[in-house]
């Protein structure tokens, strides 16, 4: 008991690593506050949130996806994107990145898929996707054609 409450006394090592992970346990805590980009995600609702034609978010694209036998768990596969102009006009000279995760799990894709090439018409080819799991995923497709970058992002709920 004299250890305890003696001030004078230094630290044991069992008391140093309590206080750290108590450290720890409260810098996590407060973390967990709001604005905090690992706050818990919940999916959109909507069934209009999954539908696989969305406009980029400022509006000036039309883009769409599709996976030709659906979209596998656990298997590489492609895509075939469609931009164009929110007027409908086929964009054909458009750079497109791409980047996907699972908000909820706090993980992105277990592969790093990109556009290959220009099928013509706006198509393009997007290969190495792979969802590893069921769930709700994002997709999102930065897409830059004649000095303007938009973004559009694409949720999915793959079944197991």
């Amino acid at each position: 008991m004299e250890l305890l409450m003696n001030p004078t006394l230094p630290p044991t090592r069992f008391a140093a690593r309590r206080t750290l992970l108590l450290g720890a346990l409260l810098l996590a805590a407060g973390a967990a506050g709001a604005g905090n980009p690992f706050t818990f995600q919940r999916p959109p609702a909507s069934p209009a949130e999954y539908a696989s034609e969305r406009l980029s978010a400022q509006g000036g694209y039309r883009v769409s996806y599709r996976a030709d036998g659906g979209v596998p768990i656990g298997r590489l596969h492609a895509w075939t994107l469609h931009v164009a102009r929110a007027d409908g006009t086929p964009v054909t000279d458009a750079a497109i990145a791409v980047d996907g995760d699972m908000p909820q799990h706090l993980h992105g894709l277990p592969t790093r898929p990109r556009v290959t090439r220009h099928l013509g018409n706006g198509d393009y080819l997007l290969e190495g996707v792979k969802f590893q799991m069921g769930g709700w995923w994002v997709m999102d497709f930065d897409i830059t054609a004649g000095g303007r970058t938009e973004r559009v992002r694409f949720n999915l709920d793959l079944k197991k």
